[in-house]
């Protein structure tokens, strides 16, 4: 009997077994659409998890739930954000929970997140990505005993605990962020009981931010609190409580009562002890730096309340009262101590309304040796239209400050501060530039200081500085000033300090800079260094456009400050840009938007004078620039020594002895250091040479087409008064046409090269006859004709390759081929002429010798020349009507007729009868 009872036991417990390990099977599925349709009905975002796993073994008789991979996304407004994120989820409850419908309350007795992320966010409108609760429809019944019996019976919870967890908070309407990281916290109790004890442990890094400030940098946090839990009431009282934050030990007590349309809260903390030490835990890290050794001695206290309701007008009223009298304090490691500090402050809202909360620094002072700093000041309306009212007065040596407090080591601050300024306004005038509304008197200067920043390169020193505070403007008295090689002097007014300092508005304001010198590269930053490849890269014309010295090792830039909005008249004695020295500067810049525009500004440069008009601007990521510059009386070959802009626009120029003027209209990039990038400039020139000496050694242009034409000296072509035309775009210059002149020669010159000097350029040259060898000057010389004494034949040149290499061709022969032919028709030309003048000399004696006959004489004469024409020409001559014709008077009309043909033939070029001796011709 005993063996069968052990059997049936036996196998029941085999059962059981068999049960709690195959349950999990079936009941994993409905356990994890449980969850999942449990949360999701209930909220107005999307839960979901990896993995589900249910163990009946791990906590018998209770059931173990663990979730991997969890996360909560929101919706909309804040749609993709992950709200929660957890890696992994343990949750233990009864077995019989898992049999409850989704509908149906879950009773969790224990809750274990491990490396969970929480995100909350509060917008600019103040939307909260955590309010994903959904609203019920209908009526809000008021809540009886019965039904909180019955809420109450479904909570179990007796245990909670979040392990290497991070909390972060970012609330966009108030400028507040915080990071809670490295969270743990384990809380017990049975919270199944109407009133109970929950015992909390807190340890954690806090981050906090408020208006860019940093006041906690992940410091420890400690919290250990005893905490009264009462659910019948919704009441949580604090019982026994310390915290330690930021250094700074707390004890508080009270309550949180939450109601159902709002809560109440009554806590009130203070400081354990008085130690003046508290208030340097108070400062922010930053500030404070490292107080574990600092020596103090006075009091310190820390105190107040919150108390009142918060709901959607209202918060806790509450006061926070900072209090030290007669304290000081002393790092190990410096020499001096900072003592008679005196604090009186309180941050209050005496009403629960947000916008009445203030701060009342009713006293606040210290002193350095004899250096004493005052301050009163008062802020109240801080969550509406925030009104001050301050007073600051006190004189400082600022060499005391690094000797008594750990200020950054680079800092080096050294001076005479004074101070007496008082000031009243509010934030609605300043957003609305109604400066008119403020008001700030008093007066501040400083002598002998100096500071080093990573802005300027060089150490700062301003040997003076006086300004004056005015209802509507700030009147810079005297600025007097030295880094590196520049020195300054400035005067001038500030129109919105305010809406600078509080708006984040633009410096709006007129000044007046003297300078003796005023060197760019004290105002140039050096950014990484560069590689070789990098630095020969830069250092070629096309790339920089400006010639590179061996000190620069590293890249410079040069910004032009986004908060400035300001005139400014300017005169300098020198001005030393790059490689450039410029004299006697002066005119006027006008900042805005990150441009500069110069106006009517002008210097003396090369022996000459420069004036400039333009603009230059860094608001986009490549510095751009559009200058007009009127150069007058410019020493050539300095200009094109210095500049290397004028080295590849116009190379022969620097072969040129003498003086230039020029009207320059350029745009396009520039370089970090301010060089033109001679890749992206367009513009013209337009330039008038004054020189009568040139070097051609120094020009492998010339020297080719010397090799060419053996004729020509080219160290004796004129230049002087030489006008000529640049336009340049795309790396190509093109030249407008222009005309050189030498001895008795005419140059007309045209075409292009680019930046990288390829040459293409074509050259006539009007070369007089008398130069092209004796065969042509026999010709014009057998001619004799005076008309060709100016005779010039054209001789074109082609220019190609590189300026320093470059491949010259010329053509001779078509000219003088073309001369010959024109030589040879001259000739012609004048024989014909020739004959022609004979032919009327010989006509013109025959009419003369008829007109001294009688006038029976002169008809007869008459009628033979008319025969004798008549037969030249062709025609029968006419007879007389009173004359017969008889065989003598025909034989006598033949010979004359035979005579003028002889003479005529002759003038035509016919050979007349010759006697029997040779004679020579009379034209060769």
């Amino acid at each position: 009997m005993k063996k069968k009872i052990l059997k049936i036991v036996g196998a029941l417990l085999l059962c059981l077994v068999l049960f709690l390990a195959a349950a999990p099977f079936f009941l994993k599925g409905k356990v994890t659409d449980l969850i999942k349709k449990k949360v999701n009905s209930s909220l107005n975002a999307s839960f979901d998890f990896a993995g589900a796993d249910l163990s009946l073994f791990r906590s018998f008789p209770d059931a173990t739930v663990t979730l991997t991979d969890i996360s909560l996304i929101n919706k909309a407004p804040f749609e993709g954000d992950t709200l929660f994120a957890s890696k992994k989820v343990t949750l233990k409850m009864s077995v019989k929970e898992l049999f409850k419908e989704a509908n149906e309350p879950i009773g969790i007795t224990d809750l274990i997140l491990e490396e969970s992320k929480v995100h909350i966010k509060v917008d600019a409108d103040e939307n909260a990505n955590y309010d994903i609760t959904l609203k019920q429809e209908g009526t809000v019944k008021t809540q009886t005993s019965s039904s909180v019996e019955n809420n109450s019976s479904s909570l179990f919870l007796q245990s909670y605990e979040i392990k290497n967890s991070v909390i972060t908070y970012d609330d966009a309407s108030s400028g507040m962020s915080m990071v809670i990281e490295e969270m743990n916290h384990h809380g017990t109790g049975d919270l199944s009981l109407e009133a109970s004890e929950l015992d909390t442990q807190t340890n954690a890094l806090v981050s906090f931010v408020m208006d860019s400030t940093q006041y906690l940098n992940r410091n420890p946090v400690k919290l250990s609190a005893l905490i009264g839990i009462d659910l019948k009431e919704n009441k949580y009282i604090f019982l026994k409580n310390e915290a330690l934050v930021n250094q700074i030990p707390l004890v508080f007590d009270g309550f949180v009562k939450l109601n159902e349309a709002d809560m109440q809260v009554d806590i009130s903390f203070k400081t354990p002890s008085s130690d003046f030490k508290n208030f340097l835990a108070v400062i922010p890290e930053a500030y404070s730096k490292n107080i574990e050794n600092v020596a103090t001695t006075g009091n310190f206290t820390l105190s107040g309340y919150f108390k009142g309701v918060v709901d959607e007008v209202h918060i806790p009223k509450f006061a926070i009262n900072i209090n030290s009298d007669n304290a000081s304090f002393k790092y190990p490691d410096l020499p001096k101590a900072v003592r008679n500090v005196h604090i009186d402050t309180e941050i209050a809202n005496p009403s629960g309304i947000s916008e009445d909360t203030y701060v009342d620094i009713r006293k606040l002072s210290f002193m350095i040796d004899q250096d004493k700093f005052n301050m009163v000041a008062k802020i109240s309306d801080l969550m509406g239209n925030t009104k001050v009212t301050a007073q600051i007065d006190g004189r400082m040596n600022l060499a005391h400050l690094s000797q008594a407090y750990p200020v950054p080591a680079d800092l080096n601050l050294k001076g005479i501060l004074n101070a007496d300024i008082a000031t009243a306004f509010d934030m609605a005038s300043l957003e609305k530039k109604q400066y008119e509304n403020t008001k700030t008197k008093g007066s501040l200067s400083v002598k002998g200081f100096e500071y080093k920043t990573d802005e300027i390169p060089n150490l700062v020193k301003i040997n003076t500085a006086a300004v004056t505070f005015n209802p509507k403007t700030v009147t810079l008295n005297e600025l007097n000033a030295v880094t590196g090689k520049t020195d300054f002097n400035a005067t001038g007014t500030i129109d919105n300090l305010l809406g600078f300092m509080f708006n984040d508005e633009k410096v709006e304001g007129r000044f007046n800079l003297k300078s003796n010198v005023f060197a760019i590269d004290d105002f140039m930053v050096a950014d990484a260094p560069v590689t070789k490849s990098e630095k020969a890269k830069s250092s070629s014309p096309v790339a920089t456009g400006g010639a590179k010295t061996s000190k620069e090792t590293s890249d410079a830039k040069i910004k032009i400050p986004s908060f400035l909005d300001c005139s400014i008249s300017a005169t300098a004695n020198t001005v030393i840009y790059d490689n450039i020295t410029l004299k006697n500067v002066k005119g006027d810049l006008r900042i805005k938007d990150e441009k500069a525009t110069l106006s009517n500004m002008s210097s003396n440069l090369f022996d000459g004078n420069l004036v400039l008009n333009g603009s230059v601007s860094t608001k986009g990521d490549v510095p751009d620039f559009d200058m007009r510059l009127g150069m007058g009386s410019f020493k050539i070959a300095e200009t094109f020594k210095a500049l290397e802009m004028f080295k590849v626009l116009a190379p022969i120029a620097a072969i040129l002895k003498g003086t230039l003027n020029s009207d320059v209209q350029i745009s396009g990039k520039l370089n970090d250091d301010f060089t033109p990038n001679l890749a992206t400039i367009t513009g013209d020139i337009l330039a008038e040479l004054l020189t009568t000496e040139i070097d051609a050694s120094k020009a492998p242009l010339l020297t080719a087409l010397d090799d060419k034409m053996k004729f020509l000296d080219l160290d004796k072509l004129n230049f002087k008064d030489l006008k000529t035309a640049l336009s340049f775009e795309d790396g190509v210059v093109q030249v407008t046409p222009f005309t050189l002149n030498y001895k008795d020669f005419v140059i007309n010159l045209s075409g292009s090269h680019t930046f990288d000097q390829e040459l293409n350029y074509a050259a006539t040259i009007e070369v007089p006859a008398k130069y092209l060898g004796k065969d042509i000057n026999a010709m014009i010389e057998k001619i004799n004709e005076t008309s060709l004494e100016g005779l010039t034949i054209p001789v074109t040149a082609n220019f190609e390759g590189k300026y320093t290499s470059p491949k010259v061709s010329t053509d001779l022969t078509s000219g003088i081929k073309n001369l010959t032919a024109q030589l040879i028709e001259i000739e012609k030309q004048k024989l014909v002429n020739k004959g022609k003048d004979k032919a009327k000399d010989i006509i013109g004696d025959i009419i003369a010798k008829n007109q001294k006959a009688t006038d029976s004489t002169k008809k007869d004469n008459q009628d033979k020349t008319k025969e004798i024409l008549g037969g030249l020409l062709g025609k029968p001559a006419q007879k007389s009507d009173s004359a017969t014709a008889d065989s003598t008077e025909n034989a006598k009309k033949q010979q004359q007729v035979d005579a003028a043909k002889k003479i005529l033939g002759g003038i035509f070029g016919k050979k007349k009868e010759e006697p029997a001796k040779t004679q020579k011709d009379s034209v060769k």
